[in-house]
């Protein structure tokens, strides 16, 4: 999972552990202890070559991997021939046929009620932590709009409309 410190990346961890799998992440250095908590089995370190530290852990490369950093074609040497790549962001793979590229994109799965039903499930059941960073004034938009953009945000941003 790349990107795992954000919320997609949060979520994403935090299904896979719950559906039984090995989990490998990367993270800041300031948000390790976090990516941990979401349940990775492994952390390295985010940036350059992730793919490569990935690699250190699973020399044959991993079976599947999320990319929430969109690190598009660099992370792809992480995965191994025949594995699948799920990308956000209109990505639909670099054109080779090495690897199964399953774009995800957020409208599809708005229209996927039961998946939406089964995440209201397991954010009551404390399975999924439901993460606010802010509550901001809805005067405040703007500022909120701002901050999102320049990244680093854990969690959510609400906008208070009351």
């Amino acid at each position: 999972m790349t990107g795992a410190a954000g919320t997609l990346g949060g979520y994403v961890v935090a299904l896979a552990k719950r559906a039984g799998l090995t989990v490998v992440a990367d993270a800041a250095e300031k948000d390790v202890d976090l990516v941990r908590s979401f349940g990775a089995d492994h952390v390295v370190p985010r940036g350059d070559d992730v793919a490569g530290r990935i690699r250190e852990l699973f020399p044959d490369g991993v079976d599947g991997l999320v990319d929430g950093a969109v690190q598009d074609e660099e992370v792809l040497p992480a995965v191994k021939d025949g594995g699948g790549v799920a990308t956000v962001r209109f990505w639909k793979g670099d054109g080779n046929d090495r690897l199964r590229f399953h774009p995800v994109l957020v409208g599809e799965a708005a229209e996927r009620h039961d998946w939406l039903e089964e995440l209201r499930e397991l954010a009551e059941a404390g399975v999924l932590a439901l993460r606010v960073a802010d509550v901001v004034p809805a005067e405040r938009a703007s500022e909120a709009h701002e901050r999102l953009a320049a990244g680093g945000v854990r969690g959510r941003l609400v906008l208070d409309l009351g």
